[in-house]
């Protein structure tokens, strides 16, 4: 790992560890927020209704993803899922807040902040740390593989006669 990630992820990691240690101690707010969001959503899924009669538990499990994924982005643990998590976290914590204040006032400010935060983790998502992604490796093994295959039934007509 970088140097500059080694830096990086911590910091990233800090304002979201923070949240979710805020969401865990006092729920209540997120989890008024979240009350019309769950309950549409155990209108179009039934099996979500006990949830949704719980908003303060579903504004705890939030904060408890944001501190776990955070801790994991510090550390260098799964980096890109940690992130992933962060984000689907740090979404439904605005919807269900809605816009912040600023200590000055300001709710721009507090926005500007938020999305870009927000923006960092979604770098850390797809940041491969240097590395191919998933998908390139994954389409080099199967062209070297096609390339072996191919040389392979090529020898097997050889040895067979069966070449033009």
């Amino acid at each position: 790992m970088s140097l500059v990630r080694r830096v990086a992820r911590p910091l990233l990691a800090a304002p979201f560890i923070t949240a979710g240690v805020a969401h865990l101690r006092s729920p209540e707010r997120t989890g008024n927020g979240l009350r019309p969001l769950l309950d549409k959503v155990s209108d179009v899924v039934p099996q979500a209704q006990s949830v949704a009669e719980k908003p303060e538990l579903a504004a705890r499990v939030l904060g408890g993803v944001q501190v776990g994924a955070g801790a994991l982005l510090a550390l260098g643990k799964m980096p890109r899922l940690a992130s992933a998590l962060i984000v689907a976290a740090q979404s439904a914590t605005l919807l269900a807040d809605g816009v912040p204040q600023h200590k000055d006032g300001s709710r721009a400010l507090a926005v500007t902040t938020q999305l870009g935060l927000t923006g960092g983790a979604l770098l850390a998502v797809v940041d491969t740390d240097g590395k191919p992604s998933l998908a390139y490796r994954t389409q080099k093994a199967s062209k070297k593989a096609s390339k072996k295959a191919k040389k392979q039934a090529k020898k097997a007509a050889n040895a067979a006669g069966l070449s033009s």
